[in-house]
């Protein structure tokens, strides 16, 4: 080639570099994060520079440096690295770290703990499926958002969301942004996006990230092998079927009887389509040449919500939410669906909704979504439920969707997550409905925020012992046209934990689920676990995650935020004061929300450890405690 002819780039491999290098970078900042919250690496051990910015790590073991050129530190220990990398050895010399896997081998000789013999390398597995993974996601979420940006354009709608409300029902358009909100993914999983042997077009075919729309089956099981556990008013499992998929149902009931059997001996279970043909049919062969269970029946088209196996029917018209097990490993867990799920949901369903009716002021402050059947695959003399953690269903009720009063509910992730039009979080549109994004308005809608979130929350804790997992996933907001939080719209409740005591004191009963190797969710003797839980999900995944953004997109100054956060856990352990066992109870729990360190999960280093504990958690200094 002439020295003077231009070379020729591919557009594609740059694009490509480009999604790479954000890819790794979002790894590698996960990473750092986890290690110094977890103490996996000591934080204290930090050498920070006049300028609070760049920072040292001594790596004794192997006797080098790891050099951050930005590395900032938030509230509750939160360490953010915005800038390069770098690894100094004994004689000076610099290495530039770009990929996570040099990272962690570089600091592995210097972790607080003892891995797995595999540990390590299986992380490493599952940082590179999800770097894999953000890289076709980013690429689809550019291309979605240039097809938003034009109809929005079309509608001369004044954003993402009022275009969304101005186009689609209440349920479909709350829908399309949980599947928005699906992109960052939980703020404390380095493996965030990882499904390990799900080739990538099945990747993009059934995740939410990507607007899919996945196919689920209505099989049929024997009914007399099946455990079924539904809410007081709902009749059978069949009738409620067929009041809520009438279409479904007489399809279904047509084809059975076509095959020669009779639908009353059966149930309809919606099956996912991917698991039906990868898991299903091979795993179950004995139970579909013995008659227990069809495979066969027709099929619904399904949203799949931010969950992954969460499906909304795509209907005009609202249907339940259909919650089914998927084989797929995702984010270091095979996402089944136990006993536990199928008969803590509607039980939990049954007790919150029964407090909700007699308290107008916490109705009037949180709605949630009642799971109201659930079924899972039972056998008739063993009793035993192991199997159907692969063969299970639980429906979740739509009408908190189906609004009539104006109400936009956002799933608090997608709140987080960039418009289309500027790529700012879209939390900012909504402040800026009111015409101002001053210190001043950002710090009101934050304490309004902040109020219609920790006054419920607390509420059922401290009052019913009934602790809500309210983190990005399972909340949502229900915004009014002033762009103002007005309520709290929680969901999932089979892993939901309860404390016996608290709710036996003021009358109410709950039927715990007991069984071997299933860990329990309903305490007598400790209420730690379940004020962990509430900890962990509401306040460190949830409320610390608004105020981060807020504080970065408005470059506000201090912990005022945190300020307004303990302003507000003070002012409702103040109203819930009076109510409460004991004084000595509101003492320590006020100490545990307000003083003491956090306690929240240790995803990484379950992930390092093999997961031979899933309870293992790490302790964050309390942002509140110095918030004052």
């Amino acid at each position: 080639m002439d020295e003077k002819t231009p070379s020729v780039t591919n557009p594609v491999e740059n694009e490509d570099l480009a999604l790479l290098t954000q890819a790794s970078r979002n790894a590698i900042n996960r990473l750092v994060r986890c290690l110094f919250a977890e103490r996996l690496l000591e934080p204290n051990a930090l050498l920070w520079a006049r300028d609070g910015r760049q920072a040292w790590f001594p790596l004794w073991a192997s006797r080098r440096v790891l050099h951050f050129t930005d590395l900032h530190l938030a509230p509750a220990g939160t360490l953010r690295n915005r800038g390069q990398i770098e690894v100094l050895d004994g004689s000076g010399a610099r290495q530039r770290i770009d990929d996570p896997a040099a990272l962690m081998r570089e600091i592995a000789p210097s972790l607080s703990i003892t891995t797995a013999p595999d540990g390590l390398e299986h992380l490493l597995r599952d940082v590179d499926n999800s770097m894999r993974n953000d890289m076709l996601a980013r690429r689809e979420r550019e291309r979605w958002s240039a097809a938003l940006r034009q109809k929005i354009a079309e509608a001369g709608a004044s954003g993402f969301l009022a275009y969304l409300e101005g186009s689609l029902p209440p349920h479909l358009a709350a829908m399309t942004l949980d599947q928005w909100g699906a992109l960052e993914g939980h703020p404390f999983y380095p493996t965030w996006k990882a499904k390990p042997g799900l080739p990538p077009e099945d990747v993009a075919a059934l995740s939410p990230e990507f607007g899919a729309r996945v196919s689920l089956r209505i099989a049929a099981l024997r009914s007399n092998w099946a455990y079924v556990e539904k809410m007081p008013h709902v009749g059978s499992y069949s009738e409620w079927f067929a009041e809520n998929f009438p279409d479904l149902w007489r399809d279904w009931t047509k084809g059975l009887k076509a095959r020669g059997k009779s639908p009353g001996d059966w149930l309809p279970l919606p099956v996912h389509a991917w698991h039906l043909e990868h898991f299903v049919r091979r795993e179950f062969a004995p139970e579909i040449e013995a008659g227990v269970f069809d495979p066969d029946g027709p099929e619904i088209a399904t949203l799949p919500s931010m969950s992954f196996r969460t499906m909304l029917p795509e209907t005009e018209a609202p249907r339940p939410f259909i919650k089914l097990p998927v084989a797929i490993w995702m984010t270091s867990e095979q996402r089944t669906l136990q006993g536990k799920s199928i008969h803590m949901g509607p039980r939990l369903s049954t007790l919150i909704s029964e407090i909700l009716s007699k308290e107008d002021d916490l109705r009037s402050e949180l709605e949630i979504f009642i799971e109201e059947l659930g079924a899972i695959l039972h056998h008739p003399d063993t009793g035993d439920e192991h199997p159907g953690r692969f063969l299970s269903v639980v429906y979740r009720n739509t009408d908190a969707l189906a609004r009539k009063d104006g109400l936009l509910p956002v799933t608090v992730a997608a709140l987080l997550t960039a418009s289309p039009l500027d790529g700012r979080p879209l939390i900012c549109e909504l402040i800026a409905r009111n015409g101002d994004e001053c210190e001043a308005a950002v710090a009101a809608f934050f304490r309004a925020y902040t109020r219609i979130v920790v006054r419920p929350a607390l509420a059922m804790y401290l009052l019913y012992g009934i602790a809500f997992e309210a983190h990005q996933q399972n909340s949502t907001i229900l915004f009014d046209k002033g762009g103002l939080p007005r309520k709290l719209l929680i969901r999932d409740f089979g892993d939901g934990r309860s404390f016996a005591p608290l709710f036996k004191e003021r009358g109410y009963e709950l039927e715990p689920f007991s069984r071997k190797g299933i860990l329990p969710t309903t305490f007598d003797d400790d209420i730690a676990l379940v004020r962990s839980f509430v900890i962990d999900a509401c306040f460190v995944c949830h409320l610390h995650e608004i105020a981060l953004c807020l504080t970065e997109q408005y470059s506000l100054t201090g912990d005022s935020l945190w300020r307004i956060l303990r302003e507000e856990t003070e002012a409702a352990f103040e109203v819930l004061r009076p109510r409460m066992l004991s004084d000595a109870f509101w003492l320590a729990e006020r100490e545990a929300f307000l003083e003491q360190p956090w306690p929240t999960r240790s995803v990484l280093r379950m992930h390092l450890e093999r997961y031979r504990d899933y309870r293992v958690e790490h302790r964050l200094p309390n942002p509140l405690a110095g918030a004052q």
